[in-house]
């Protein structure tokens, strides 16, 4: 019979693509990882990985492999779960837009971490974060587009509602916009070349594509908000960061539509995560803080 731990250790290393990455979600050291892995390849006679510069890559009998022990061995994690009602140290790891998981989800998460959940974040944008959660290198991943791959499960999480803001060094240059052309003469600030936000916001409250370009782009919007706080021009950000500093007089509303731009953001996990396992726990902890 194959060893319990070899395996553990060897869908470890199959789903972080790295055995010191392996060993940080496990809790244990590296060389127990790699002799793990070692016994596993002399016991079954092939090699389950190869190894690269900066990590390994699964062989076509680890990939095999993986298929066939991941849901027994998740399965079992989930048991023991339910029936100590312990987090057993599992890691989870979490991905998705930086601004958001800072601000929002981790205050949300926190009372978990403390009962013993291990918790990993990884940030990035959304092709690269479902890519990451099929290939298993992330468990939850929080989106702000609904994705639409098989195997996943989807849940709507909380509703984003969106503000053109600026510092009230442009109070007087503009008071409330009406159209993009009051807005020639203000720098726009983006956290993309592309600005998506603001290309939506244009398109949605004034009508129009947004034909300009922007000024500056700061590939966070925790940045995008300093900069605009700091009065580098305008941004369209999410109310939950710009609403405090709109109520102490720090930022100002450029436009103030009836119906303001809002987005849907999504808890994504795998359909094959167990409501009562460590993944299962985060998306229901995350559904009750913001639901």
């Amino acid at each position: 019979m194959l060893s319990l731990d070899l395996l553990r250790s060897f869908l470890a290393v199959h789903r972080a693509g790295s055995i010191t990455a392996a060993a940080e979600a496990l809790g244990v050291s590296q060389p127990t990882v790699t002799a793990h892995v070692r016994s596993l390849e002399q016991t079954l006679d092939r090699p389950l990985f190869d190894r690269v510069a900066r990590g390994v890559v699964p062989t076509a009998a680890g990939h095999e492999l993986a298929r066939r022990v991941a849901g027994p061995i998740d399965a079992l994690q989930a048991l023991a779960r339910d029936e100590t009602g312990e987090l057993l140290g599992e890691t989870v790891h979490l991905g998705g837009a930086s601004d958001f998981i800072c601000h929002q989800a981790l205050p949300a998460l926190a009372g978990l971490v403390a009962e013993g959940l291990q918790l990993r974040v990884r940030f990035g944008l959304p092709d690269e974060m479902a890519d990451a959660l099929v290939a298993r290198r992330i468990d939850v991943w929080l989106s702000s587009v609904r994705p639409r791959r098989s195997g996943l499960a989807v849940t709507p999480l909380c509703d984003e509602t969106f503000a053109l803001v600026a510092s009230p060094i442009y109070r007087e240059d503009v008071v409330t916009a009406i159209n993009p052309d009051m807005l020639r003469d203000v720098p726009l600030v983006a956290y993309a070349e592309e600005a998506p936000i603001l290309r939506r916001y244009w398109r949605t409250v004034f009508g129009v594509r947004l034909s300009r370009p922007v000024d500056l782009v700061v590939p966070d919007l925790r940045g995008v908000l300093e900069a605009v706080l700091a009065g580098a021009g305008a941004s369209v950000l999410p109310m939950y960061l710009c609403e405090p500093y709109l109520a102490a007089g720090r930022l100002h509303l450029m436009a103030e539509p009836e119906v303001p731009p809002l987005n849907t953001l999504y808890v994504v996990t795998r359909a094959d995560a167990g409501p009562r396992s460590p993944v299962g726990q985060v998306r229901l902890e995350l559904l009750n803080a913001f639901v």
